[in-house]
């Protein structure tokens, strides 16, 4: 295959920083890189934006919503990759819909990063779904365009899984304090992507397109208990920490409770009471499938979470 022409949406958020920076350092793989950004991001993030165009990135400003903006960003691309955050998923519905209409763009990696969300028949309802499944629904009611879900579980780095929670119900692994609030019994195995492996997956996803397309990857750095992730955590800092848990039945209690009242992290329980319900546990991993089996370890994640929580 041909190097390919990417337009990236969503590079400068919360993961697409990563995985724009993962395809700026494969860039000899591909012909041509642009971003999509908005006005807004321009003057917000110049300097994200203006390191991207020191290193070669094709700067394309828009608005995400317009098709006249889309379309003509369209011009000479062949792969849409899109990190659009979970507020705006559903803007990749018409995104899909300009690009089946042109004739030149035949690859579109959705924005899927994170928990599986067709992993059983109870995903199907789970709300924080319902907007990616809508996109899976019109990729597939597509005619031409080729596609793969780059689906990650739950990432590993602060501030996501090994952090220090400002409402430690949900779990929290907090290094000042040598405390850790653990999920379910503390035995249960979740599957964990650092943010950084998240851009590799990516990457590696588009560079072995034979092997990825048409295909949901499970990929993932590790598998780890909290009750191993908080051995870890012991065993760096050199002392033994205070430990407290939330089991599955009261995390589903907190989780009904933050939707009746509309809080905040109604959604992040959701996913952690999914993830303690064994919802990132696959039946085989995909990351040998495209070459991606160099990840990082929980070793070097819980080092990495004690540096960044000292730092903060």
């Amino acid at each position: 295959m041909s190097k390919s022409n990417l337009l990236v949406f969503g590079a400068t958020g919360a993961i697409g920083s990563y995985i724009i920076a993962a395809i700026v350092n494969a860039k000899d793989a591909f012909n041509r890189i642009a971003v999509f950004t908005s006005p807004n991001t321009l003057s917000t993030k110049s300097a994200e934006i203006n390191t991207l165009r020191e290193k070669g990135i094709e700067i394309i400003t828009g608005d995400v919503t317009k098709k006249e903006d889309v379309v003509a960003a369209f011009k000479g691309i062949d792969t849409i990759v899109s990190a659009l955050g979970r507020g705006v998923i559903a803007a990749q519905i018409d995104l899909l819909k300009w690009a089946d209409e042109s004739p030149q763009i035949k690859r579109f990696l959705p924005s899927e990063y994170g928990t599986d969300i067709e992993y059983g028949p109870a995903s199907a309802t789970e709300k924080p779904h319902q907007q990616k499944l809508k996109v899976r629904a019109a990729l597939k009611e597509t005619k031409d365009l080729k596609y793969a879900y780059v689906v990650t579980g739950p990432y590993a780095d602060v501030p996501f899984f090994l952090a220090a929670s400002k409402n430690p119900r949900g779990g929290a692994f907090d290094v000042r304090e040598k405390k850790a609030v653990l999920l379910g019994d503390g035995k249960g195995r979740i599957s964990l992507s650092a943010c950084g492996d998240v851009g590799k997956f990516v990457v590696h996803t588009l560079t072995h397109w034979d092997q990825a397309k048409g295909r949901a990857l499970k990929l993932n750095s590790f598998t780890a208990t909290p009750e191993e992730i908080l051995a870890e955590y012991e065993k760096q800092t050199g002392d033994k920490w205070t430990v407290d848990y939330t089991p599955l039945e009261q995390l589903k209690k907190f989780e009904a409770e933050a939707w009746e009242k509309g809080e905040p992290d109604a959604t992040g329980l959701t996913l952690r009471r999914i993830w303690t319900e064994g919802g990132t546990l696959y039946d085989r991993r995909d990351n040998a499938d495209i070459g991606a089996e160099d990840t990082v370890t929980l070793a070097e994640a819980v080092k990495e979470s004690i540096r960044a929580q000292l730092s903060q």
